[in-house]
């Protein structure tokens, strides 16, 4: 893990299960730390934080909704909070008996004068709700008149802010407890959920932030070690590895040289897309090899790129390497977009190089087909995969039928020997000891093409971070992070409709620019 600036990246960075949270909590607990002055510190904390966004100028009602647990009690400090800055506060209890401390708030909230509520009806008629019904950790489903309720609230459109997660989510596969709260927005305590890493979870979370409230950083490394194994990808992490600078007296072979093997009479288009993304990476040199028929038109697009003809065969696919390429003098290679299953004896010469790849698109359907784990795990060299959930059933059929996704692809890439990326809205990146999750994207990027892109940028950097010694892992996080923050930038001046492939591989340079400008001013 790159060593970070300040202790918020620290923290900004882990993502805990229910169990290490919990272990976090039970040695805070255990050094003399007071369960009640936690309590009152986050519930002050949060209510700080409702203040910020819903100043009371603008907004004066509020309901809490308030479980028997600990979670209820953070909703109720911050009642009391909220009520003594002016608040119109409401409290509803839809449970009869409270955990000790929780109701002891609850007792003193109602000598305050703080009303609340028989039925959960009258809360439709305030400005925000604060739902402090369930925390992390809960495990059966919601049903009978708290289900009803819950279903009940979502159909409000009044604002939903939930203190942790969202009540009735499974903290680390996101899923709903046969239902959850659709919150606005989430604050979440002290450290990352794995839930919030989860694409089933999106629909539910809503916005979402952290809340740090001092957990000291040695409790942290004494239950998930100093090198977290579920960490996000944050600003700093992903931009340190394409920090690397370059000599003055360097030449392009010493940049790196990526061969990208992609397309077909059919699917030219995706050979084109990669090629351009990847010399967006600024490799030092481009090789593509195509089929014959297609090299002028990659010629055309790509000027500075060494175009590789190739033997087709009667579909348009590629049907072999021209003897005088030499696969070894390459930094890297990048294969798969385009290409059609008819190229398989292409892919397995590749395969049989000991040069770093990257495999996509139909290198990963003809793999696949081979055998994942059997064909991989004899590689000496590193191999990255990009899969989207369908591939990725087919490339691993029996660890895609792990209760969550992240368990499927630990167990992938731990029998593979590869780093791989799983595609998402929360895209996942995991070798045999970490998963990395990249906590920010944009439906734009869910395009015919886009994973082209992603692929050609994964390449090209792949081709120098070999020559500089960084990790293969570092780089596919940083690629994947570059990727889908051209497509925020793009959305935001395009629309989401507005952002196609190709237009994606334009705004891959002004989106590394202005982050690394915003880096540079911290």
């Amino acid at each position: 893990m790159v060593a970070p600036e300040t202790r918020s990246e620290r923290l900004q960075q882990v993502v805990v299960t229910a169990q290490q949270m919990g272990d976090i909590e039970s040695r805070i607990f255990a050094a003399g730390m007071p369960v009640a002055a936690l309590m009152e510190k986050v519930g002050g904390q949060l209510a700080q934080r409702i203040q910020a966004l819903y100043p009371n100028a603008r907004t004066k009602r509020i309901g809490c909704l308030v479980g028997p647990g600990h979670n209820g009690g953070d909703a109720l400090v911050v009642a009391r909070e909220l009520h003594s800055q002016g608040y119109d506060v409401t409290i509803y209890r839809p449970f009869g008996k409270l955990k000790d401390l929780t109701a002891q708030h609850a007792q003193y909230a109602e000598r305050l004068g703080i009303p609340h509520c028989e039925q959960v009806e009258p809360l439709a008629d305030c400005d925000v709700l604060v739902d402090g019904l369930f925390g992390f950790g809960l495990t059966r489903s919601l049903d009978g008149t708290i289900a009803t309720i819950v279903d009940q609230i979502n159909q409000w459109s009044t604002p939903v802010i939930s203190i942790d997660v969202p009540s009735g989510l499974h903290t680390d596969s996101g899923a709903a407890l046969g239902t959850a709260i659709r919150a606005t927005r989430t604050l979440c305590l002290g450290l990352w959920k794995l839930a919030f890493m989860q694409d089933q979870a999106l629909e539910y979370t809503g916005a979402s932030e952290l809340i740090d409230f001092g957990i000291p950083l040695a409790d942290i490394e004494a239950v998930l070690g100093a090198s977290p194994p579920l960490q996000r990808i944050t600003r700093q992490t992903a931009i340190a590895p394409l920090s690397i600078p370059r000599p003055s007296s360097t030449y392009k072979y010493k940049q790196g040289h990526l061969l990208l093997i992609a397309g077909s009479r059919q699917y030219m288009g995706a050979a084109l897309l990669t090629a351009l993304s990847a010399r967006a990476s600024g490799v030092g040199m481009l090789s593509v090899a195509v089929p014959e028929s297609a090299r002028s038109v990659l010629m055309a697009q790509v000027p500075e790129g060494l175009t590789i003809g190739c033997p087709e065969d009667e579909t348009g696919a590629i049907a072999r390497l021209p003897q005088e390429v030499d696969l070894s003098k390459y930094s890297a290679i990048a294969c798969g977009p385009g290409l059609t299953r008819n190229a398989e004896p292409v892919v397995q010469q590749v395969l049989e190089n000991d040069a770093p790849l990257v495999l996509d698109a139909d290198g990963l359907n003809i793999v696949a087909q081979r055998g994942t784990v059997a064909t991989l795990s004899k590689r000496a060299a590193p191999t990255v995969l990009t899969p989207h959930l369908g591939e990725f059933k087919r490339l691993f059929p029996d660890f895609a039928k792990q209760d969550d996704r992240i368990s499927g692809l630990q167990a992938a890439a731990q029998q593979s020997k590869a780093v791989v990326l799983l595609k998402g809205a929360r895209t996942a990146i995991a070798n045999s000891d970490h998963v990395w999750f990249n906590p920010e994207s944009t439906p734009a990027l869910a395009r015919g093409g886009s994973g082209d892109v992603l692929t050609g940028l994964i390449g090209g950097l792949l081709a120098q971070a070999v020559l500089a010694g960084v990790s293969p892992e570092a780089i596919v996080q940083s690629a994947a992070w570059w990727h889908a923050q051209a497509g925020i930038l793009a959305a935001q001046e395009r629309t989401e409709l507005g952002v196609d492939a190709y237009t994606l591989t334009h705004y891959l340079i002004p989106t590394l620019q202005q982050h690394a400008e915003a880096i540079k001013r911290l």
